[in-house]
Parts: structure tokens; C-alpha cells; sequence
């Protein structure tokens, strides 16, 4: 005999169960992704959390009834896996905007002491300006330089990956490669 249930599946909408089913049967889908589309899909059709659990190869009911309830809550949200566990983000969307405006400046000999940018060089400059990062790593600068398409050269300097500068007959010239995207690993 089963329990009954205390938070069950709210009616799905048209678009919410046709989104389900495509991610469903999706082949280029996460495995994770396609797993929780087809619990929520069999919960909906009325079978038991224990039972849709089982037809996707899960084996725990419960762990269904937390992700019925985050469906509940969160919608088509809950298809996606949240952060699961480590250390928490220290670093968001506005640090990292800061970070790479001040990579962007170019540094002065006087106030910085050097004519390029280093990892250390940007950390401290990061930390002792008044709007700076005052805990940042020069880990956390590497990472998001790294991101944001920034390469070290054997000229120690950080450039824009797929951007370079062209001597021509007129004069130097930027040129940038539309295929850097589709180029990174």
C-alpha cells in the first residue's frame, strides 16, 4: 500500500508536455535531463512516484517527490540540475564585469609600475581600488579571463583570443577570426 502523496503534480500545459516529451526523447540531451522529463511525464500520465521512478531507471520514490515539488515550484526550471554541492559562487555576473574592464584598461607605468597586465599585477590593482575585489584570487582573474576568450602570450601580455593586429601598406589593422567560438574546446 502506498503513501499518499503531499505534493502532487500540478496539471502540465500543452507547452510544458511537449517540451517534456521532446527532452524526453532527445538524443543530444543530458542523460540527467532526459531522466527527469520522463519522471515527469510518467507522474503526470497518473503512475505512482515509485513506479515512474523505475521506468527511468531510477530507484528512489522519494527523491521523484522532490522533484515533483520543485516542479511545482519552479516549472520547466526543474529539468535543470542545481549547484550540487562544493563551494558556493563567489564570484557573479557584476565581479566578473569588473574584472575584465580592468583587464580592458591599459595599465600605467607610474600607477601600476608596469606596461602590460600579469595575473599578480591585475590582482593587486583589482584589490586596492576603491569599487575593487578586495578577496580575489589571481586564480578567479586566470578563470575568467580564460572564459571570456583571453589567452596569455610569450609577449606577457593577455589578448583577445581570435583578435590580432595586421601591418598592412595603410596601417595596422585588427582582424578577427568569426570561427573563435566554434574553435574552443
Amino acid at each position: 500500500m502506498t503513501r499518499r502523496q503531499k505534493d502532487p503534480l500540478r496539471p502540465l500545459t500543452d507547452d510544458e508536455r511537449t517540451i517534456l516529451t521532446q527532452i524526453s526523447r532527445a538524443r543530444s540531451e543530458s542523460a540527467s535531463h532526459v531522466a527527469r522529463a520522463t519522471i515527469l511525464l510518467a507522474v503526470a500520465s497518473g503512475q505512482s512516484y515509485q513506479t515512474a521512478a523505475l521506468s527511468a531507471g531510477r530507484r528512489s520514490g522519494e527523491a521523484v517527490a522532490h522533484l515533483v515539488a520543485r516542479f511545482n515550484r519552479d516549472g520547466l526550471a526543474a529539468v535543470e540540475p542545481r549547484h550540487a554541492g562544493g563551494r558556493a559562487l563567489s564570484y557573479g555576473l557584476a565581479e566578473r564585469t569588473r574584472i575584465l574592464a580592468e583587464v580592458q584598461r591599459l595599465p600605467d607605468r607610474e600607477q601600476d609600475g608596469s606596461a602590460t597586465w600579469s595575473l599578480s599585477l591585475l590582482r593587486q590593482a583589482l584589490r586596492s581600488a576603491e569599487d575593487g575585489l578586495p578577496q580575489v584570487s589571481t586564480f578567479t582573474i586566470w578563470a575568467v579571463l580564460r572564459d571570456a576568450g583571453y589567452t596569455w602570450q610569450r609577449s606577457r601580455t593577455w589578448c583577445q583570443t581570435g583578435t590580432v593586429t595586421r601591418k598592412r601598406k595603410h596601417g595596422a589593422i585588427e582582424v578577427a577570426d568569426p570561427d573563435t567560438e566554434a574553435k574552443k574546446p
